[in-house]
């Protein structure tokens, strides 16, 4: 038997189909899919993220310590609340993980994936040796994402006015503490949404109330097919310890200003950015089939500077044809994929598809 969240017995009174996910037993959907991620696209669903793996550090040297381990610049964090989206890279500058990190009253929260839970507190650990800095995982937290475009505005109707106004006021990427409940404009969608990581034993209540006003539990499948519109990276699919976040459409999450500042990564990051000056790293790409098939991860494509592989693929619900994420040669301008044995073509694309509802994909 797998792991279980504490939404575990919401998800079968709703009807969720349970799957294996990464060790936890977790709801793939509660019926139809492509029902499941319109739903997000119109209104509002509930997302059960407890899986996912809480980190939180403080001490001394927390900053210091952060600052080095990470490829972003936690620095940019100068007030309690805001959040950063980084890569924890190894020595060879490849992706241990990518994850969010949030600035809180006292020390630094992290969010990361569950199935790297055990490396990345084992990589935790092992560099922070000279560190005044304490790690403590919060196991007895849970996440709950609700995302949409009425996501706000049915979470407001579930807290006081005062919390409510607190709410309303965040920008993206911005978090704000509400007793013992942290709640944070962050997403996976590319819609409006909140995160509220708040004690388990809160959660089933909440999950109740959201769904009482109209919000619809959202399974992992219509999770991947809005992330994947969205065009953002699955960890293990489109990037892992063995990619560049050069190759991963990750730049922005790699701060190289101040030049002083050391951190994990960084002198094979810039041997890295010199190979991708020479054309010689592959770069993601957005990849779009608007002819009959599906496009799927593992198939692989074919430019006129040679072969790549699609890292994410599947039918886009919201632009009614499939696209995919694809790790290709740099410069290359055009792609080919062979479905049922007939060579098409595909169109390259930024790796970008869809932001609230709309198609941003040219």
């Amino acid at each position: 038997m797998g792991k279980r969240t504490c939404l575990f017995e919401k998800h079968l009174e709703f009807g969720g189909k349970i799957v294996d996910f990464a060790g936890w037993e977790m709801p793939v959907n509660y019926g139809s899919q492509i029902e499941e991620h319109n739903f997000v696209r119109s209104s509002a669903g509930v997302f059960d993220v407890s899986h996912m793996t809480i980190i939180d550090l403080g001490g001394l040297d927390a900053e210091k310590y952060l600052r080095f381990l990470l490829a972003n610049d936690i620095a940019k964090l100068t007030t309690p609340g805001q959040a950063l989206y980084s890569a924890m890279l190894n020595h060879d500058g490849y992706v241990l993980d990518d994850l969010i990190v949030y600035r809180m009253g006292s020390g630094y929260r992290l969010v990361v994936n569950c199935a790297t839970r055990e490396k990345d507190l084992r990589w935790l650990i092992q560099n922070s040796d000279g560190f005044r800095v304490s790690i403590e995982e919060k196991p007895r937290l849970a996440i709950l994402a609700i995302n949409g475009p009425d996501s706000i505005s049915k979470c407001c109707k579930l807290v006081s006015s005062e919390h409510a106004k607190r709410i309303k006021e965040l920008k993206y990427f911005q978090g704000t503490d509400l007793g013992e409940w942290f709640v944070a404009r962050t997403g996976y969608t590319g819609e409006l949404g909140l995160e509220f990581i708040i004690p388990a034993e809160d959660a089933p209540d909440f999950w109740t109330r959201l769904l009482e006003l109209g919000v619809k539990p959202i399974g992992l499948g219509a999770r991947d097919t809005l992330r994947l519109e969205a065009g953002m990276n699955l960890y293990g699919q489109d990037m892992d310890e063995l990619t560049s976040p050069l190759s991963a459409n990750m730049e922005r999450t790699i701060a190289y200003d101040p030049p002083n500042r050391e951190f994990i990564g960084r002198p094979a990051l810039i041997a890295h950015n010199e190979l991708r000056k020479a054309g010689k790293i592959p770069v993601l790409v957005g990849l779009t089939l608007e002819s009959r098939g599906v496009l799927r991860a593992g198939q692989k494509v074919s430019t006129e500077l040679g072969e790549g592989m699609i890292t994410s693929g599947g039918f886009s619900p919201t632009l009614k044809h499939s696209i995919a994420l694809a790790r290709i040669p740099s410069n290359s301008l055009s792609c080919k994929v062979e479905l049922r044995g007939v060579t098409t073509a595909l169109r390259i694309v930024e790796p970008n598809f869809v932001r609230f509802g709309k198609r941003v994909c040219k």
